[in-house]
């Protein structure tokens, strides 16, 4: 089999290409002399930040009506009697309260206040380094690094807040609109290929002008038909994303790729299973259609080996489940440095912050249709021909209304 797409990496030239990635964002303070020279941002602290300390940690669970069971393959992801949220919520001695949208297990995340508590959040890199650094077992991987990155965007969160600026500003802003899609085309119970394509088209009618449904919860040529008849009713200009959440084997992804690349998706997401970067590989070499990968991978490490083997066109690392704001500020200056687009996996509320202030985002991720259930607690952004306005509230604008949160309460 002949490549289609090379991977032009060696380790020198890989050592040479992300020093000069990480450089490019590393070497300046986001506090600086308190402008941001770019957006002449002024910040005005609403606090003292050199007296700033973390004094306690909180983990709410919120909990909602159910919905009907979805699925993305074979494995259901929301439905059943009742749906549930969770935020953190981090505090200071100075009335600042950080929140953020968590990943990981609680108990992991609550056992983390010892490292962080006492902390000054503006010394967020060492902070992070202290958590990473701080535990007596492995933490590349798994609940830790996840734990990790819930309470490192809600310490964003504070040092948003205390300077009085969304964080996007504090990060560096690059731009204020963000390209959307929409999430949607899952498996349900009696959903018939009518019933997607009038969900696509929903979409489309409210704003957006890419889609994504899910791939490999069906036979071959039932999945080839759902996204042939998605094609045919969108048009041309719609673009499709198709998501197989790491369904097949490389030979099965090879083929059921080349039998949709007529229909011009846009990306082609996790064709094969997580750890497999060298099948992954394979299969892009096989395509021409982009291939993303990185949703189940963790830190700047786990990045770095993804590119190293040439596994994806496109990183969508999660915010959170990556290590955080401050891990994916490095994560999208590694692949920066290999000219490779980021989209960050989800979070809407806190990736939107990402991508206004990293030059090479590509995409942002939302739900309009499956967590719709959110909208109470957490409104989705309005999308206008298929962007969004990033939020201009300081910090990141994850501040739910009290008397919701009282309503939906519930103990975890």
């Amino acid at each position: 089999m002949s490549n289609k797409k090379s991977n032009p990496l060696n380790r020198r030239g890989f050592v040479r290409n992300m020093t000069a990635g990480l450089a490019a964002v590393g070497t300046t303070s986001f506090l600086g002399s308190f402008r941001d020279p770019v957006n002449q941002v002024k910040f005005n602290p609403v606090v003292d930040p050199d007296d700033l300390k973390i004094t306690d940690l909180k983990i709410i669970r919120l909990k909602f009506p159910g919905v009907t069971p979805r699925k993305w393959n074979s494995i259901i992801v929301s439905g059943g009697g009742q749906h549930s949220m969770r935020y953190i919520e981090i505090y200071t001695n100075q009335g600042i309260i950080g929140r953020g949208i968590p990943m990981g297990v609680n108990s992991v995340t609550l056992s983390l206040l010892s490292k962080i508590k006492g902390e000054n959040p503006f010394d967020v890199e060492r902070i992070w380094d202290k958590m990473y650094r701080g535990n007596r077992k492995p933490v590349a991987k798994g609940d830790y690094i996840s734990s990790m990155g819930s309470i490192d965007v809600a310490i964003w969160d504070i040092i948003g807040k205390a300077l009085n600026v969304p964080v996007y500003k504090a990060l560096g802003g690059y731009q204020k609109k963000i390209r959307v899609y929409a999430a949607g085309g899952y498996y349900e119970e009696g959903k018939t290929t009518s019933d997607l394509v009038s969900e696509m088209e929903g979409y489309v009618n409210e704003g957006f002008n890419a889609v994504k449904m899910k791939v490999g919860g069906a036979s071959f040529g039932e999945d080839v038909e759902r996204v042939a008849a998605v094609r045919e009713a969108l048009g041309p200009k719609i673009d499709i994303l198709v998501d197989a959440n790491n369904k097949w084997k490389v030979y099965e992804a090879i083929r059921f790729g080349r039998a949709i690349e007529k229909f011009n998706p846009f990306w082609f997401e996790e064709p094969v299973v997580p750890d497999d970067f060298e099948g992954c590989a394979e299969v892009k070499q096989a395509l021409d259609i982009p291939i993303v990968a990185g949703e189940n991978e963790f830190t700047r490490w786990g990045a770095r080996d993804l590119v190293q083997a040439g596994s994806a066109d496109i990183l969508n690392l999660d915010t959170v489940k990556s290590g955080g704001i401050t891990e994916y500020r490095k994560i999208a200056a590694l692949a920066s440095a290999f000219h490779i687009p980021v989209s960050p996996h989800g979070s809407p509320h806190m990736a939107i912050h990402l991508l206004a202030s990293t030059p090479n985002s590509l995409i942002m991720e939302t739900y309009p249709g499956v967590k719709s259930q959110f909208n109470p607690v957490l409104p989705l952004y309005p999308v206008k021909d298929g962007h969004v306005s990033v939020p201009e509230t300081p910090g990141l604008g994850i501040d739910p209304d009290p008397e919701l949160v009282e309503k939906y309460l519930a103990p975890y």
